[in-house]
């Protein structure tokens, strides 16, 4: 008999036996694919039990995935513990933690900033999102970086100020936010390992982004807010705390859309709708508290426009909550699983596997590319553009074919991979590391025509999929690069935003032209040739 998992969230038979409307989350599942938001994962709780769960194949349960921001409420919670166990307190200076970065003439806004400004993105530090994190120092680019304003006098959605956090957990502790966490939250949740965060060239975790946790690990992080810092029985975090953090303490209402504009607490944003907060990352990575619902939605997914996928969620939530219903399970809304991601169908092969099989191609490295630091990788750039370990500089190709498969071996600086590629419209699994980072990639491949032969290769702890051309002309191969979701739809998102971090109206228009076109010139094809 197996042993029974005491910190596994119980599951209902059906949606409605927890209050839950089976027929609004197939119109939930229907919207995001209408609206074509790429969804990896949902999970929804009522009632302290899951009433509906689904993966988009080929994400799975137990495949980790990027939390982006998400992250920050982890260390909000983390920074809870410090002030409980009395190592530091909300007001706190920052600098009298570093005084080693405290400068010979006194900067009054320096000597000002504390923790709760750090907590509340009030800290007004202005680090640069072009900040090259593979060369800088961190904490020294922050303490180095311009003034936006005057601590507590603003509000700007700085990641930095997370990380700085995380750098005051192990200046205090000796330890990393990781180890910190360990006893505290991630075992009494009854997490089976340690998760991993993407760090800085001193191992100190990002803080910012970089947690990389499976749907149900965030659901249990959700579900104990959700009660007020207890799980499974247990005290896990203080409830004052839970409640201070997750509240509305400062005001960030230079956006627009109601659910980005609602109030911030200590990493946490509030909602449009009453007595509701949410966990937030980049594309679209959420764990949702209804206060009033007795519930939590959480998703992981792949869509840029956070306010689109947020807008979707808001057309079925709160009303997809319903009276608890005593059904047969038959009666229940069936067909909710979520549609599999699009898949390289299996095409007629090429002559020109016999010429290229086992033959090493070179690439050209790209000078404009090298200078600005972000070399083309088989990762797409939102998966390394804030990393300490950028991958880049794709050589040394190497294609072998078999029936059914083609294998794909490549170097990038120190780092050597291959992937399996399904030929046959299947794909295969990979193990690889690019960038610093351990990665599960599904891949395919297919001849698009009789010289160009097409890759696609989906890091499963990611959000991107990497698609490249390889089309070959005698010994010269051109390698045209692509990324889903395209880079110049991120790019022209992105561009939207600079108008709320740039007040001067000149400036930031210079600024959303110098995002326009940016995938031309990051995806940029690299030229070699076979040896």
């Amino acid at each position: 008999m197996a042993v029974k998992d005491k910190y596994a969230i119980p599951r209902a038979r059906f949606p409605e036996q927890v209050g839950v409307d089976s027929k609004e989350i197939k119109a939930l599942i229907e919207d995001f694919e209408e609206n074509e938001i790429e969804v990896h994962s949902m999970m929804i709780l009522r009632h302290g039990k899951v009433a509906y769960e689904g993966w988009r194949n080929p994400y799975s349960p137990e495949s980790p995935h990027t939390m982006y921001s998400v992250s920050k409420s982890f260390v909000g919670i983390a920074m809870g513990y410090a002030v409980e166990e009395g190592l530091v307190t909300l007001d706190t200076k920052v600098i009298d933690i570093f005084p080693e970065y405290r400068p010979r003439k006194k900067d009054k806004n320096l000597e000002a900033m504390t923790v709760y400004h750090l907590l509340t993105m009030t800290a007004g530090k202005d680090v640069s999102v072009m900040s090259d994190k593979k060369k800088e120092d961190w904490i020294k680019d922050f303490f180095n970086s311009r003034w936006a304003f005057a601590p507590g006098e603003g509000w700007r959605y700085i990641s930095e100020n997370t990380y700085m956090c995380c750098a005051i957990i192990q200046r205090l502790t000796g330890l990393t936010v990781r180890e910190y966490l360990t006893p505290r939250l991630f075992k009494p949740l009854g997490f089976t390992r340690t998760p991993f965060w993407e760090v800085d060239h001193h191992g100190l975790e990002a803080g910012g982004w970089g947690l990389f946790i499976t749907t149900e690990e965030l659901a249990r992080f959700i579900l104990c807010l959700q009660q007020n810092g207890m799980y499974a029985g247990e005290r896990v975090i203080p409830e004052s705390w839970v409640k201070l953090a997750t509240g509305n303490l400062v005001s960030n209402d230079q956006y627009e859309e109601p659910d980005a504009k609602a109030g911030y607490g200590f990493f946490f944003w509030r909602c449009a709708l009453e007595n509701t907060y949410r966990a937030d990352g980049m594309f679209s990575q959420f764990g949702y508290v209804f206060g009033d619902y007795d519930a939590a939605f959480i998703i992981t997914a792949s869509e840029i426009i956070e306010d689109k996928a947020r807008v979707a969620i808001n057309r079925h939530f709160p009303k997809i909550f319903c009276k608890e219903r005593r059904i047969s399970p038959k009666d229940a809304c069936d067909d909710l699983e979520l549609s599999p991601m699009p898949v390289l169908e299996a095409k007629k092969r090429s002559t020109y596997e016999k010429l290229i099989e086992g033959r090493k191609i070179n690439f050209l490295k790209n000078p404009v590319l090298n200078a600005a630091g972000w070399p083309l990788s088989m990762l797409t750039l939102p998966v390394t553009y804030m990393s300490a370990e950028k991958g880049g500089n794709i050589d040394n190709v190497e294609l072998k074919f078999s029936e059914n498969e083609c294998t794909f071996t490549w170097d990038e600086g120190k780092e050597h991979n291959t992937i399996v590629c399904g030929m046959d419209g299947e794909y295969r699994k990979s193990k690889i590391r690019l960038a610093g980072i351990d990665f599960t990639a599904v891949s395919y491949a297919a001849w698009e025509n009789e010289n160009t032969l097409e890759i696609w290769m989906r890091p499963l702890e990611s959000i991107c999929e990497r698609r490249i051309k390889l089309t070959f002309n005698g010994d010269n191969v051109r390698l045209i690069p692509e990324s889903s979701p395209s880079l110049s739809a991120i790019a022209e998102y992105l561009s939207s935003l600079v108008p709320a971090f740039i007040p001067n109206a000149a400036v930031a228009q210079l600024g959303q032209k110098a995002m326009m076109g940016l995938d031309k010139i990051l995806e940029f094809p690299l030229f070699g040739s076979m040896e």
